[in-house]
């Protein structure tokens, strides 16, 4: 199921997909303060170019950074050339070497090129906070019901998962650290070499 080997036994990788959002970035490193918790942030290049001031504050706060595309492009319905292009124009904004593609989607020769200048990361538990269907209780159940030692769990730093997030995070946060889970970096786990792809 996983595709990464893990720095030790009581990690969890928090990360957060999309931001910055100037409605709900200061609200979560509020939270991950509260709560002496690190993230990674993937985040998109256009919102780092709309939004700089909140770009720096997640890195002045000691969070990792993570390339999520300039665009949010569909890597299936994207050709190479302008997906890997648009992945190549967040670097003017996003200092990273890590990306996580948007949707966890790209083709082969897609990954194949950006293989040379990106570790790629992708997650295995998804909390589902951006689906406003669910009761924000659902999406604490989604995460605690399936992460443990060495997860990689992803949040959203958009307005669609704004409600669940608020609720769920936090839950989430004591829950691990209740039972002896820290929360790392992941972005620096992987460019230290702790973190290494099997």
């Amino acid at each position: 199921r996983r595709t990464w080997g893990f720095s030790s036994s009581d990690t969890v990788y928090l990360t957060f997909d999309d931001g910055p959002t100037e409605s709900l970035t200061e609200t979560i490193l509020a939270i991950l303060n509260e709560k002496q918790v690190k993230a990674t942030f993937f985040c998109v290049g256009d919102n780092v170019r709309k939004y700089p001031e909140l770009y720096q504050e997640i890195i002045k706060r000691g969070h990792g950074i993570g390339n999520h595309s300039y665009s949010h492009k569909n890597g299936f319905r994207t050709s190479i050339r302008t997906y890997v292009k648009d992945v190549y124009r967040a670097r003017r904004y996003i200092n990273s070497k890590v990306f996580r593609p948007p949707y966890g989607r790209l083709r082969v020769w897609a990954r194949r090129l950006l293989k040379a200048r990106y570790h790629i990361v992708l997650w295995d538990v998804l909390s589902m906070d951006y689906d406003q269907t669910l009761d924000p209780r659902q999406v604490v159940r989604n995460v605690i019901g399936h992460a443990d030692a060495g997860s990689i769990i992803v949040f959203h730093d958009n307005v669609k998962a704004k409600t669940n997030l608020e609720y769920a995070l936090p839950r989430i946060l004591d829950y691990y650290s209740k039972r002896g889970y820290s929360f790392v970096d992941l972005q620096k786990d992987i460019e230290t070499g702790k973190l290494n792809k099997k």
